[in-house]
Formats: C-alpha cells, structure tokens, sequence
C-alpha cells in the first residue's frame, strides 16, 4: 500500500489565501504519493470538521463546491482526503480558513470619499474617523477600494502588507475591494480608522509626445466598511461618507506614477490614525458620486517581494554618485538617513549607464523621480504610491561625502510585483541561456504589477495586449499566474464591450487612438483565454471569456470582409524586426497584411475550439468554417505555387507552419526554406513580436531542432544571447536596445525590461527540456526533449496544478540519459528519439537512448 497525502488545498485561483470570491468557490488539492501510478479514484471534503462530502471523482483541479452556496462574512476549515484506485485513503488535509470575500447584491454601503480642500491636482491625503467597540469581537472584516492607491490602518497599524491597492482595473467599467481579515487589529473601547492615499493610476496623465491627458480623474478618493461581528450574534458596519475628516497632510508632498514621489519627512503626522488624534482642523470630508460598486480583487495583491543591497557605489565622469544594485528590477528604494532638517535627496533611475552617466533618456516624459526632505533627526524615506524601473539610482544632495560602506548600507532596492507564486525552473549546461531564464524571470516579475505591462520605467507602463498575447504561454509556467491573467482579461471583456468588440492596444484602454483592431494584439482576446485553459485546466476562465473571444473575431471578420482578408488597415505588424530602423519599429521583412490574415485564421480556430470544449455545437462548426475559408484565402493570396511566401521572411513560414496555414507536404518545403533563411543570416534571429515567439517551435516542428538551436546559442547582434553578452539582467525590448559600442539605441522607443522576446522560453521547457501539458492542466504530460549541439544538459521543474513535474536530459559518452517525473494522478506521454512512444504513470523515471546528433555535434560550440 502506497503512502499518500493532501499536501495542498486552494480554492479558486489564487495562492495567497483560501479565498472565495463566489458563493460557490471551486476546490482544487495535490497529493503526494510514493506509489508508482497512483490515481485518484474518489475525494472527500470535510467543512468545519463536520460535515463530510463524498465526491466520487478522479479530478482534483476546479472541482465543484459541494456544498449549499456560501453567504457573505462566512468563515470555514476545509480538509481534503482522497483513496486511490489501490484503494488506500489518504489522511485529511491541514485544514485551511476559507473566507468569503464577496458581498450580498446591494451590501456596499461605502461612499467614496476625496479631500474636500486638496492642494493641487491629483494631491496625496489622509482620512480618518473613531468608533467605539464596546462588545467581544467574534471577526472583523475590512472591505476598501479607491480611485488612486491607498493603504488603511487601524488604531496606528497597517491592515496588510499589500501596496499599491486596488491596482489598475478598467475604472470606468469595474473597479475591485479588498476583503482583509482584522479582527486582531481592534479593541475594546476607542478605535480609529485612517486611510493614506494618492491618485495612482486614477490620476495618472497618458500619452505620448507631450500629448498626455488625464483619463479617469482629477483626484484620488477612497471607499471602506469595516464589518464587525461580535460574540453576542449582533454586528456593526463602518463606512466612508461625510462625516469622515481629510486633509492634504502626511510625509507625501506629491506623487505620480511616472513621476515619482516627493516625501518630506518635516510634514508627518504622529498619531493621525491611533485614537485620540485632535483632527479638528480637517474639513470634513468632499462625497463623490460612482457609477461602479466594486467588486471582490481575484488576483494576488502587489507586495514587496524581496529586497536588494547595493553592489557597488559608482563616481561618475561628471562626478555624481550612482549606485548599483546588480540587478534592473521594479519597485523602489528604501532610505535611512541623518543629516540637516529640510536638506533634500534627489533620487533619480534609470535601467542603464551610458558612458557611465545615468541613462535616462529611454525614460522620455517619465520623470521616475523621488525627492526625500530631511527632518533634521534620522529618517527612513520609502515611497509608497509609486514605481520605478531601475538597476541604478543616482543621489544628489546625500549630508555628507557618500560613504561606499556605511552609507551604501542604508540603502535598499525594495523590489515590489504582483505576489505570484513561481511555478518554473530551468537549468542547462550553458551558463549565457540560465541567464537568459532568469533575465525572462525578472523581467515578468517586474511587468506582472497589477496588470501585465509592456515596460516599467518610462512614460507608457501600459496593458499592451500584443506584448501579453506573446508571453502568455511563458508567463503560465514561470508563475502561477491564473488569477493574475483571467483578472485582466475581465477588463478585456470590458473594453470590449464598449468598443463594438474590439480588443484593443492597451488594457487598460487610455489612449486616443488605443481603441482600434491590430492583429496579434487584439488576438490576446483569444490567445489568453486559451493558455489559461491549456496551462492550469481553467475551464471557467474560457467559458467567462467566450463572449470576448466570439467578439473579437466577429469584428475582424467584418473588417475583413467577404474575401476574408484582412487588409488596408493599420497593424502593428511583426512589431521590432530587428532589421527596421530605429525610428521605424513597424517595418519588417513580412508584410503586415500576412500577419494580419494569419490571425483571423489562428483565432477563429481558437475560438471553435473553445466552443467544441463549452459544448457550443453550432457555434464550434460555424467558427470552423470561418477558419478554413480564411485559410483558403490566405493560401491563394501570399502563397505561390511552389510553396513560396510572397514575403520571404522568416516569421512569415514560421506563421504558416506553426499557425497549421499550410498542408503536411507544404509545412516540409516551408521547413526547409525557414531553416535556410536562418543559416543564410548566419543564425541571427530575424523576427518581431509576432515571429520570435514561434520560430523554434516552427523549425523544431519540421525538423530542424539543429538549427533552432544554432539560433538560441547565437551571442551576436541580433540574438537572445547577445543581451546576456552585454551584462543585461532582464530581456530588452529591441534586440539592439544596447548597441555593441555600449551607446543606447538611438530611437525614441527603448527599454530594457520587456518581456516580449523571452517568450523563446515556452519552447525551451515544453521542447528542449521536454515538458510540457499533453491535456488540460497538465492533466496529461507530454515528455519529449529535443537534445540540441551546443549542450550536454537541459532540464525543466513545473509546478503543475497537479503537483511538481520534471523532465530534462544529460548527455555523455554518445548516449543521452533522459529523467522526468510524473504528479500524482496524472499520466505522461514518452516520446523519444528512435523509440515507440510509451504511457507513464507518476513517479520518477529513466531512460537512456543513443545521443540523436550527429556525433560532430554533440560538442558543438554556441555560434
């Protein structure tokens, strides 16, 4: 008899907490079992200890609430046991504290509330009130939302460690609450409640050019009840209206996203959220009006996640002070100083040194500036309402010399993200492609903050749906990233809604022009919907998203018209083909009307698919139809007879080949004449956003992992490599952001953590390594690694939504060692070189077969 174990139980999406955002909350577990092949054969859940629900099932991911439906403020322990089809059952679970997070349709009684005297647009406050307790408190509950970012505390304590509260959401359609346990924050007798706030992304200015407008509001405001349960069966609610006091006070002069903060630490305020706190000089507070009842947060929160020390202390040739932190991330830095009272830090960022001067022109309109005023004693200055994208800050105006020991010990980059649990590993015998991993790693870490960002230093820090759509394969095996992704994507369906079904740009959608269709970025209404199902076994996120996938290829093919090609209009293209000019980042090799057309294709099959899996019968042949029709039409328009491409480039028969636009018989010529573009370029990577993503797999597919490999180790100008070669820490946005002479690139648009070009990471685990989902969630694996010249190891770990997998290869002596292992309740697929492929059951396994290179290969050096 086999041992077995509940290790975890999660409801819903998130990994924080056992959150139920619904009366009905899906359950999901692993297990741990030393038993080869183990397979769940039925489950039961215990709730409050009691009441034991038997479910007669083999799944163990999103399975169904089964019990009555939840109310509001409940308060449960689950456990979780399970027999296997050896017929040994498990021990229960650890319970875990499930909470409602939701409120009763009509529940939210909170005003939003701003200063009724601020100082300026979009100024930073404080807001407060007391209330007296005078009954045992059973649990506490502190709902809060706001237009801008706030934190709460009550009786002088923080509520939590989340920062940035609410995040972004589309405001105008939907804006989220959070639902905080703080029952050990309140007392007997006098308590206060204090909110600390700034306009954020509400009052952010957007746009390009110097043409950059406000879109959401002119200044911040906050919402909060507080419900309070007590003993005796009887309950209170607190809520924000007019008899609330605010005033412009506190250390935070002034705040923006892109500008950063000014923090003077002369103007804090002690005691303003402790009771007693004579706040009789603040006006009471101005009521805003709002249109949308926030709703319960789905995702992680952002968090501190770790912090850095500063690597060296560097003198610049003019003379300035900048310190290193070895590492480009995202957040902020935290400050302990002494030195005369109003004395003034300035504390500037930027990603790059350019001829060791601080390289601040890839930030544009972006001022990523904080200014620190001292008190005259010792202050800790750590910004709040802001962010910034950065490797280095400059100071100017430090008390003192800057001493490069004990002064550099006093500051910290605090680095700051959406908490996403890491769910993906990689290792190779290649020190140059681990980096690369970990530049994709901290380069997701920094742009998963709220929203999924293009970039996170200068002026634009923008929901770019082309850049998601790309990364989202990535982003589902480096992170857990479920509850992240299928939040944003409510926010998609959103913009839609107001916008004929047009998935846009941007999401959130605040730019002028941002509302118009553009293949590959709109695409990310089908594309993402479609990972989370295929990644984490997400069946309710497809089905929730339907409606905004069916929309958007709806509207292309309108656009499109009859012929089904879709031409005329602007597109992104195959955006940052690295032969366009610097200040042409849309001009590539492969027409823009090819690409265009190749994603009507690729998501109408989505969206059929997705009916198939919904049971959208009708629906499912009719987007069929629309697929091989477009198909057919693209075929005719952009492919000769021979099986050439009208546009001969590279991201052009990776398209036709990994998009399926093409035939068994044509996919081979395809293969061969992408191999030879490749080999013709030396092995430089010749794609943009819409190419990069999928030429390994085009070449690896019709078998030319040779040669996929040759353009993965490839270190020069332009390749995934060249970056690492020039000390990058995250993935750049150009393939040349830095140029080899150490000069930044010289176009307008330059960043060096966007996580684009790293989605080449997807293939390295599902292909290189061989792991990879064979069914939904991982439910079936698929181990298949593809050995390339140039390496004798690669090997992947994936936190799967059924438990831990692995599956890698070491080369030696001729012969190849494949290891992988398999979770409990869930099979694999063997496919290996030169064998039959075999079904596999959890647990570890071994192979060992001949090495399949050519032997003058097995050494081969990185080009």
């Amino acid at each position: 008899m086999s041992t077995t174990r509940v290790t975890a139980v999660r409801v819903e999406r998130r990994r924080d907490g056992a959150f139920a955002e619904t009366p009905t909350p899906r359950l999901s577990w692993t297990v741990a079992s030393d038993g080869p092949g183990w397979r769940q054969s039925a489950a039961e859940v215990r709730l409050d200890g009691t009441e034991v629900a038997r479910l007669d099932t083999a799944e163990s991911v999103f399975v169904d609430w089964p019990y009555p439906p939840l109310v509001p403020h409940a308060r449960h322990t689950l456990e979780v046991r399970v027999t296997g089809d050896d017929g040994g059952t498990s021990p229960w679970s650890e319970p875990v504290t499930l909470r409602s997070v939701f409120l009763a349709d009509g529940e939210w009684q909170a005003a939003f509330v701003a200063l009724a005297q601020p100082e300026g647009e979009a100024c930073p406050g404080l807001v407060r009130t007391e209330i007296d307790v005078d009954k045992e408190v059973a649990s506490a509950t502190l709902y809060a939302s706001a237009q801008g970012v706030y934190q709460v505390a009550i009786n002088g304590r923080d509520v939590d460690d989340a920062v940035l509260k609410p995040g972004w959401t589309s405001y105008q359609y939907r804006i989220e609450h959070e639902a905080t346990d703080v029952t050990g924050l309140l007392t007997t007798g006098r308590n206060a409640v204090g909110i600390r706030f700034a306009g954020g992304w509400f009052t952010e200015e957007y746009g390009f050019h110097g043409s950059a407008r406000r879109v959401y509001g002119d200044q911040p405001a906050v919402a909060a009840q507080l419900h309070i349960a007590y003993t005796d069966g009887t309950s209170d609610v607190v809520v924000t209206g007019s008899h609330w006091r605010g005033a412009a006070a506190g250390p935070v002069v002034s705040s923006g996203i892109y500008a950063g903060e000014r923090i003077d630490a002369r103007r804090a305020v002690s005691g303003w959220s402790a009771p007693g706190f004579d706040d009789s000089a603040w006006p009471a507070v101005a009521v805003r009006d709002a249109d949308v009842v926030p709703e319960p947060a789905t995702a992680e929160p952002v968090r501190r996640t770790e912090e850095l020390v500063v690597q060296e202390v560097i003198t610049t040739p003019s003379g300035k002070t900048v310190l290193d932190f070895g590492q480009n991330l995202v957040g902020w830095l935290r400050v302990r100083v002494a030195g005369p009272e109003g004395q003034v830090i300035t504390v500037r960022h930027a990603e790059v040194l350019e001829h060791g001067e601080l390289g601040v022109r890839p930030l544009r309109h972006a001022r990523a500036t904080d200014e620190l005023v001292l008190s005259g004693g010792e202050d800790v200055f750590e910004p709040e309402f802001t962010f910034h994208g950065f490797r280095y800050a400059e100071l100017e105006g430090w008390p003192g010399e800057f001493d490069s020991e004990l002064d550099a010990a006093s500051v910290t980059a605090v680095v700051v993200g959406s908490d996403m649990r890491r769910s993906g590993w990689f290792e190779s015998s290649e020190p140059l492609l681990n980096r690369l991993h970990e530049n994709v790693v901290w380069g997701m870490r920094g742009n998963f903050l709220s929203i999924p960002t293009d970039c996170p230093q200068r002026d634009e820090r923008l929901g770019w749906t082309g850049d998601i759509q790309v990364f989202s394969p990535t982003a589902s095996t480096l992170f857990d990233s479920d509850a992240f992704l299928s939040a944003w994507l409510k926010d998609v369906a959103a913009e839609q809604a107001a916008s004929d079904g047009v998935c846009g740009f941007v999401v959130p959608q605040v730019l002028p022009d941002g509302d118009r269709a553009a293949a590959a970025w709109g695409d990310a209404a089908t594309v993402v919907p479609t990972v989370l199902f295929e990644r984490f076994g997400d069946r309710r996120a497809l089905a929730e998203q339907y409606p905004s996938m069916r929309a958007w290829v709806d509207k292309v093919v309108e656009l499109a018209g009859e012929g089904l090609l879709w031409q005329g209009m602007f597109q992104f293209g195959d955006w940052l083909d690295p032969d366009s000019p610097p200040d042409n980042p849309g001009q590539a090799k492969v027409d823009k009307e090819i690409v265009a057309t190749a994603h009507l294709v690729r998501s109408a099959r989505l969206v059929a698919r997705a009916a198939r899996e919904l049971g959208h019968a009708e629906d499912a042949s009719r987007y069929a139809d629309i697929a091989e029709r477009t198909r057919q039409a693209w075929l005719h328009e952009y492919v000769t007879p021979a099986g050439m491409i009208v546009s001969d480039a590279q991201t052009a028969y990776a398209m036709a080949i990994a998009y399926e636009l093409v035939d068994a018989d044509a996919r081979t010529v395809m293969g061969e004449r992408l191999a030879e573009l490749v080999r013709r370029a030396d092995f430089h990577i010749g794609t943009g956003f819409v190419g990069t993503p999928i030429i390994a797999d085009a070449l690896t597919t019709t078998g030319h992992a040779d040669v996929a490999g040759r353009l993965l180790l490839q270190t020069e100008v332009p390749s995934w490599l060249y970056a690492v070669t020039m000390g990058a820490t995250t993935v750049w946005e150009r393939w040349d952001s830095m140029l080899p002479d150490g000069s930044i690139n010289p176009g307008q648009m330059t960043s060096f953590n966007h996580y684009a070009f790293g989605a080449v990471t997807d293939w390295m685990y599902r292909r290189l390594a061989g792991l990879a989902p064979d069914a939904a969630g991982y439910r079936r694996l698929r181990i298949a690694p593809v050995p390339i010249a140039g390496l004798d190891r690669a090997w992947a770990r994936h936190e799967t939504p059924y438990g831990m997998a692995e599956s890698g290869w070491t080369a030696t002596d001729g012969e190849i060692r494949v290891r992988a292992v398999v979770p409990a309740n869930t099979t694999a697929t063997v496919e290996l070189p030169g064998a039959e492929p075999v079904e596999v059951g959890s647990g570890a396994h071994e192979w060992t077969i001949a090495d399949p290179r050519p032997a003058e290969e097995h050494t081969l050096a990185r080009v």
